[in-house]
C-alpha cells in the first residue's frame, strides 16, 4: 500500500501524485469490501463486515494520525488500516478466511471475525515495542460501543503522562502525552450504554 500520511498540514494546494494515492487506496478498499462481501454470499468464507462507504474520511484520518497516536475503533476502519500500512490486502483476506498463521493474519492469527484489528505491542522475544515509534490500535471488541470506554481510557493515559512526573521515564509509552487517541464509530453504537458512559 502508498502511505498518504506524511504531509505538511500548512499547505493549501493540492498534490495531484497524492490526490491520485489517495484515490488508488480508497478505490482499493472498496473493492477488498465488494470482494468480501461476495466471498461471503458464495460461501466461501462464512462471515464478513466491510468497510465500505468510509473511505475518504478515513483517508483523511491518517492524514493527522501520528506516530504514538492510539485507534480504538470498529469493523469499518479498515482504510485506515491500509492507508497507515497497519494491514494489507491480503492480511485483510487471511482474517476473512481466519487463517490460523500469525504471519498471514498479525492481528488475531485467525481467532477474531474479520476487520477486528490489533497492534502486537511485544517483540517477538516479550520485550515491549516503542509505542512512540509506531501506529497504534487497541484490539477491536465484537459488542458495538466497547471501543469507547477504550478510548476514554487511551485519551485518561496519555493525560497521566503528561500530569505525572513518575511516568516520565517511560518513554517507550508515551511521549510527554503528546499522543492522540483517536475513536470510530458507528450509527447504531451511539445507542449502546457503553457510549452514553464514555
Amino acid at each position: 500500500m502508498i502511505n498518504t500520511t506524511q504531509i505538511d498540514l500548512t499547505e493549501t494546494t493540492f498534490d495531484r501524485d497524492r490526490v491520485l494515492a489517495d484515490y488508488r487506496i480508497a478505490y482499493q478498499s472498496r473493492q477488498a469490501s465488494l470482494i468480501g462481501r461476495r466471498e461471503v454470499l458464495s460461501g466461501k468464507a462464512k462471515f464478513g463486515i466491510f468497510g465500505d462507504g468510509k473511505e475518504i474520511a478515513q483517508v483523511a484520518m491518517a492524514k493527522v494520525f501520528r506516530h504514538g497516536d492510539f485507534r480504538a475503533g470498529y469493523y469499518r476502519d479498515q482504510t485506515l488500516m491500509f492507508v497507515l500500512d497497519m494491514a494489507t490486502i491480503h492480511e485483510f483476506f487471511a482474517q476473512l478466511y481466519a487463517h490460523a498463521d500469525v504471519l498471514a493474519d498479525p492481528n488475531s492469527a485467525g481467532r477474531q471475525m474479520n476487520a477486528h484489528f490489533a497492534t502486537r505491542l511485544l517483540n517477538e522475544d516479550g520485550m515491549w515495542k516503542s509505542q512512540v515509534d509506531m501506529y497504534n490500535t487497541s484490539a477491536d471488541l465484537s459488542p458495538t460501543g466497547s471501543q469507547m470506554p477504550r478510548l476514554i481510557g487511551l485519551a485518561y493515559a496519555s493525560r497521566l503522562y503528561r500530569q505525572l512526573d513518575n511516568l516520565k521515564e517511560f518513554t517507550e509509552f508515551s511521549n510527554d502525552g503528546d499522543e492522540v487517541a483517536f475513536g470510530t464509530i458507528g450509527n447504531a453504537s451511539c445507542a449502546e450504554g457503553l457510549f452514553w458512559e464514555a
